[in-house]
């Protein structure tokens, strides 16, 4: 038996540790392999999320045109029933109907609506009223409109125009 430290020669102790150092590291993933792979995610990430907002953001918009189209029905109804628009939704039970963004639906009775009224109707880019009959629309995800389609908050608004023959975006009119 040999007593006391081994020695051993540089070459002996080079390969010892090499070798065991090389054993350590092959059971576990580097620091540059898990930043690739965070980097990877990230980018998958910034490219994924805003589609997805978009996706959901039309789905949004399709309801709420389904929505006008709907009332728009109901309102055509009463004025087929009674030979007058209603003065307000809750004439037609629609008062407490709200836009996919949580926002009160806007109805403007113009055809009959007495002295002032076919100045609030909402207007296209050449200031012309978008309907003679009544206005029907919602302010959209913004919570925000103006008269004039051309005004910023306005924009974003989903409206009945051309007296039903366009129901969208305002952005699309």
């Amino acid at each position: 038996m040999v007593s006391g430290p081994i020695k051993l020669d540089t070459k002996q102790y080079f390969l010892f540790f090499s070798v065991r150092h090389r054993h350590r590291t092959t059971s576990g993933f580097t620091l540059i392999e898990i930043v690739a792979v965070l980097v990877i995610v990230g980018v998958l990430g910034s490219i994924s999320v805003p589609a997805i907002k978009n996706i959901i953001l039309q789905a949004e918009i399709k309801t709420c045109v389904a929505q006008l189209r709907s009332i728009a029905a109901v309102i055509d109804q009463h004025y087929i029933k009674h030979g007058d628009y209603p003065q307000s939704l809750a004439d037609v039970g629609k008062n407490q109907e709200k836009d996919p963004w949580g926002n009160s639906l806007q109805y403007l009775k113009i055809q009959g609506g007495g002295p002032g009224i076919p100045g609030k109707a909402r207007k296209n880019q050449f200031q012309v009223p978008l309907n003679d009959d009544y206005d029907l629309y919602s302010k959209g995800p913004d919570g925000q409109s103006s008269a004039p389609l051309t005004a910023l908050p306005s924009r974003d608004d989903i409206i009945r125009a051309n007296n039903g023959g366009f129901i969208g975006p305002a952005s699309d009119y």
